[in-house]
């Protein structure tokens, strides 16, 4: 019998915002190697954020080539994961005329709130799933109409980070179905793009990629792009999936009464269902994972970049090293749960779910005499862990009680945090054991696309840790919950005062 090392292998790739990232994985669901390469965003004026689409094509190129190199032999297939949001306007000759416009720009926020409040609105909300909401590409295209109208009669392509490498690699442009949902152009019943979402862009379906299922293979790579990764002319590629989605498929949160949470440098509660879960009031998000299944949920802009935040604001740590989270986490496991009444509205960098709303800043509130550094670092924590059981009451209430959460991201090698976020929520909380649940997610569609595989089980990530609330705590976060979602209402005013006096 061949060893381990030498059976054939697949290739995942999560096309990340700050890294992309590579695992392969063998035919007996064993991670046999992996690779990942960071880049930076570019934030030229408040508001903007851009990447260099250049810098993370070369970032794909290298993480298949390094795996390849490792494992000595190519893969049988490879498979993308992106993410979600971002824009590049291409023009005839097929090169950017913009930078990749990502998900965290928010530039065109008065345009979504003009749609937001238009006659329109929920009727296209419901027909793509996604929030209206800066972050969409429907709303930048919009933005890049209205502020620079030649470079938009320019575009022949509007397009995102996983198509313009689909085109390097193919010379075709090509959408899959779950990054298309994700853009409030592409219509989520018809799997078609969405008329009305078109004719408020000015836009023609021509000037968009051909949408095409999430377990879509195609083969014979450019024979150059072939030689210089270090693979087979046979070696076939699968469209894949979003991010989002995938990373529920890769951490195995796609039954019912399961819900998948990450905290990466923002943060989502997400659940797999049959049908959109629709929420106009909080716009939850219904992305397409395949044909039976959406993945449904909300996402947060605020969760490890207000722990960089802290570091930087209260501790004077520009780059926090190992045993500077350990002082971290030991300065807040120090204070009492519910941090004597201190409350902390997270929105530093505005907010996604539930309030959408890009105005919203981060407040203190309750603050006493007795309140020192280590509880404003706790309650900080809190506030995010209380934002997100927001989303997840949210979720829950639109379909069935969630029983536990299967959690990813860097947090979870915080017990303190996963502490706080199971006495919060009253959810025993599952840390799984995985390279990175995305890039396992899309080799497991690719995997069950080629038949490998007859169901996405077949591969379940091991339990690394349950952590279990403590309900004395829940009882004590419960009154502060309730507390923190009368907040936002009560501040939008003079919150949106403060932005417009200062921007």
């Amino acid at each position: 019998m061949a060893k381990e090392s030498t059976q054939p292998y697949f290739i995942g790739i999560d096309i990340g915002t700050g890294s992309t990232k590579a695992i392969a994985i063998s035919s007996k669901g064993t991670i046999i190697a992996n690779s990942q390469l960071f880049y930076s965003t570019k934030n030229i004026h408040p508001g903007y954020s851009e990447q260099d689409p250049e810098t993370i094509w070369k970032a794909f190129k290298d993480v298949i080539k390094k795996i390849v190199a490792d494992l000595k032999y190519p893969p049988v297939s490879i498979s993308l994961s992106s993410a979600m949001h971002g824009l590049i306007a291409v023009n005839q000759q097929n090169k950017p005329i913009t930078l990749l416009i990502t998900w965290a720009d928010t530039r065109s926020e008065e345009i979504a709130e003009k749609i937001h409040t238009s006659a329109e609105a929920e009727s296209i909300y419901k027909a793509t799933g996604t929030p209206i909401h800066a972050m969409s590409p429907l709303c930048k295209i919009i933005w890049l109409r209205e502020n620079q109208p030649s470079l938009f009669k320019e575009t022949y392509k509007f397009i995102s980070i996983k198509e313009y490498i689909w085109y390097k690699l193919f010379g075709v442009y090509e959408i899959d179905h779950s990054v298309a949902s994700a853009t409030g152009l592409f219509n989520i019943e018809t799997l078609k793009w969405n008329d009305a979402s078109l004719r408020l862009c000015k836009i023609k379906t021509a000037q968009l990629s051909e949408p095409l299922r999430t377990d879509f293979i195609r083969k014979n790579v450019l024979p150059s792009i072939a030689k210089a990764l270090h693979i087979s002319s046979e070696t076939s590629f699968c469209i894949g999936a979003s991010d989002g989605c995938l990373a529920n498929l890769g951490s195995y949160a796609i039954d019912k009464g399961t819900a998948a949470l990450t905290i990466g440098t923002s943060g989502a509660v997400r659940i797999a269902n049959k049908k959109p879960i629709f929420n106009f009031q909080e716009m939850t998000f219904n992305y397409v994972m395949d044909e039976n299944t959406f993945i449904c949920g909300g996402p947060v802009n605020n969760g490890g970049n207000v722990v960089q935040w802290l570091f930087e604001a209260f501790l004077n740590i520009e780059k926090p090293s190992e045993k500077d989270y350990e002082i971290l986490f030991h300065q807040i496991d120090s204070v009492p749960a519910g941090s004597k009444g201190l409350i902390f509205l997270p929105y530093l960098y505005g907010e996604r779910a539930p309030v959408w709303d890009g105005r919203s800043s981060g407040v203190f509130f309750g603050i006493k005499p007795f309140h020192t550094n280590a509880y404003f670092l706790r309650a900080a924590l809190e506030g995010i862990c209380y934002s997100l059981n927001q989303v997840l009451k949210i979720v829950e209430s639109s379909t069935e009680k969630i029983d536990q959460l299967i959690v990813g991201g860097g947090f979870i090698h915080s017990k303190t945090w996963m502490k706080i976020l199971a006495d919060i929520t009253g959810k025993k909380i599952f840390v799984i054991e995985t390279e990175d649940s995305s890039a396992v997610g899309a080799a497991l569609l690719n995997m069950k696309a080629m038949g490998i595989i007859e169901n996405y089980s077949s591969f379940k990530p091991s339990v690394k840790e349950i952590v279990a609330p403590d309900f004395a705590n829940h009882a004590k976060h419960e009154a502060n919950y309730l507390v923190f979602t009368k907040l936002y209402n009560a501040l939008k005013e003079p919150m949106h005062l403060v932005y417009q006096n200062n921007n």
